[in-house]
Parts: structure tokens; sequence; C-alpha cells
């Protein structure tokens, strides 16, 4: 373990985009604050990404060159100092095993986390909301299942409009109320046609438009599921050192 303050490093892989990446620092300090108290902060490395030419990329369908940057930058928080990764998105967790094989530290994987959490819960055919790569592409969606879970993913004009809700608008700081009421009804559509019995926020940018109180069904909101997971694993492997 690296030590600052008797801390444990968290390492970010962040930028994608970094509307939730700044969500992600806010919360683990709040987190840290909440389980130490005081004036105590969390340790985190940042590696903060420019998210244009990935986007680019994955629109692409380069997906090799996605992992080759992830892996890239998995690399540079390794020898920088940090204790374990953390990849601030859900989509490009599609090369999340070039991450796990670029380095030696724990990789705290957002899928298996959103699975495992989900398969504790009443909900087993949840409505996954995310990017188009999300819901469309099987990477996502054959985890759930393998953890017992039936996926519900929007109709394909639904599932164009939140991809198009989330780059256009979120990715570039824009909430807008007429874009949370879309997805409102797409959340209901859901519930109603198809049984949906829980909602993921399956990018981490939609905990920035929806949160639980907008919605009666249970709401897995993956950032907030990442966090806990990190401040988890920071405190537990400072017990462990102590």
């Amino acid at each position: 373990m690296t030590r600052g303050q008797g801390m444990t490093t968290i390492g970010l892989i962040g930028g994608t985009s970094w509307e939730s990446t700044a969500v992600y620092y806010r919360l683990l300090n709040e987190g840290i604050r909440a389980r130490r108290g005081g004036l105590h902060s969390a340790e985190i490395l940042l590696h903060s990404l420019d998210f244009a030419p990935l986007a680019a990329r994955m629109t692409a369908g380069d997906w090799d060159g996605v992992g080759d940057v992830l892996a890239a930058s998995a690399r540079r928080l390794e020898r920088g100092g940090a204790d374990c990764v953390l990849l601030c998105t859900n989509t490009m967790h599609k090369v999340a095993d070039c991450i796990v094989a670029a380095t030696r530290l724990p990789f705290l994987d957002l899928v298996d986390l959103t699975a495992k959490t989900i398969a504790g819960s009443r909900s087993r055919r949840p409505l996954l909301l995310a990017t188009g790569f999300t819901m469309e592409q099987p990477f996502y969606r054959e985890r759930l299942a393998k953890a017992g879970l039936a996926p519900i993913v929007p109709g394909e004009a639904d599932r164009a409009a939140v991809h198009q809700i989330i780059f256009a608008e979120l990715c570039r700081g824009v909430v807008s109320p007429q874009s949370k009421e879309r997805f409102l009804e797409i959340i209901v559509r859901a519930t109603e046609e198809e049984g949906a019995d829980g909602v993921i926020l399956g990018c981490t940018e939609i905990g920035l438009l929806i949160s639980q109180a907008d919605v009666t069904l249970p709401v897995f909101d993956t950032t907030a599921l990442h966090v806990e997971a990190a401040l988890d694993f920071a405190l537990a492997a400072e017990s462990q050192a102590a």
C-alpha cells in the first residue's frame, strides 16, 4: 500500500466524461469524511483522459484502440503509486480485460459490482439505461444474466433518445427537465409493458439527471455503487495494514 497520510490511494481512469468523474471525486471525498470524520479526505490519483478521441474510436468500432489507451492509463496510475484502479465509465468496461492485464493492481470492476448488487436485491428484470453501445452490445447484459438476472433494454427509438441525451447533453454538462421527463417516460413504459422491476443507471452520467427520488422502482446508480466499493476497499486495506 502506498502511504501518504496512512491511506490507500484510489486510482481513477477518468475524463470519460469529466462530468461524471467530478461526481466520483466528490462522492469519494464525502464518503471518507463521513466514515472517518474531521478533515479527512480521500487519497486519489486521477488520470483524466481526453474523451473526444475515445468517443470517436468507440463510434468507429475501434475497441482495440480504446483498450490500448485505457491500459496505458492504468500503467501510469500504477507508476504513480495507486493501490487500485477504477474505470469511471460503464461503456468502456467492454475492454476491462485490457486494464486487468496491464497492471498488478486490483481492478474494481463496475459491471461485476452492479450485477452482484442487483442479484442481492429483489430485482430480477432491471431496465438497463446506458449508452447505445452498452444497451445494444452483449458484454454488459451477458454479465448481468450470469448473475441470474433478465435485464431489459428500451426499444429502438427510446435507446436512440437515451444515447443522444447522454452524449449531446449530459457529457457536456447540460441537464434539462425535458430530458428528465423523457427518461421517466421510458422507465414507466418498461415497467408497464416489460415488467421492469428495477432501473440500472448504466452510464455514469445518468445520475446527473435522475435519482431514486424520481422513480418508484429500485434504482441502481452505478457511480454510487462504484464509489462505495472503492471506499470499502480502501478502508479494508488500511485496516489490514494497521
